[in-house]
């Protein structure tokens, strides 16, 4: 079902925390028999220890650099399903990339969510350090900043409110397949 004709993941699932990109990406790697690659593991492992931790140590800025590395080293290296971090589209770097790997003819998926969603996903605990205090006055915060953002990198919307991840990869599956049908659409037109 993915898109095999350029290199670069065959997807990549953008969105807020709570939105289901982990789990998300889990239902379609395993339905497209693919990898998935979570940036946000990615940076973990290159920093040697845990995201929270980094917020504390060595603050926001260093953790949104170790990002954009992890984001443009997975877009350039994986061919599988690419998960990002919530908060990784908001480096205008990132964005570039986003925009070169769609320009290029992949899609980019933003997982929408609703904060009554949400909240049970994430349970909007003290290990997500831009959530500290009031939990959902914070989330709600950051997607209004966010969501525009969210929608300018996306090729496609998809919300996944009350959905289980396996419906959540139906509904990308059926956007791919509207995807396809535009594009081979615009390629018959363009031969004619």
């Amino acid at each position: 079902m993915p898109f095999s004709d350029r290199p670069g993941p065959r997807i990549v699932l953008v969105g807020p925390p709570g939105s289901g990109k982990s789990t998300v990406g889990a239902a379609l790697a395993e339905r497209w028999h693919l990898a998935l690659r979570d940036t946000d593991a990615d940076v973990e492992a290159t920093a040697g220890k845990a995201i929270s931790d980094i917020f504390v140590d060595d603050g926001e800025p260093a953790f949104r650099a170790l990002e954009h590395e992890a984001v443009a080293a997975a877009v350039a290296e994986h061919d599988g399903v690419l998960a990002l971090g919530g908060g990784a589209v908001l480096d205008p770097g990132t964005q570039d990339v986003l925009a070169a790997y769609r320009q290029a003819g992949g899609v980019v998926v933003f997982l929408d969510v609703t904060l009554a969603h949400a909240v049970p996903r994430v349970g909007l605990n003290q290990a997500r350090p831009l959530l500290l205090g009031n939990p959902r006055a914070r989330w709600q915060a950051l997607m209004e900043a966010r969501r525009p953002v969210y929608q300018q990198v996306a090729t496609v919307r998809v919300l996944t409110d009350g959905l289980r991840p396996t419906d959540v990869a139906e509904a990308i599956e059926a956007e791919l397949a509207t995807i396809r049908v535009a594009r081979a659409g615009s390629t018959d037109e363009g031969d004619a």
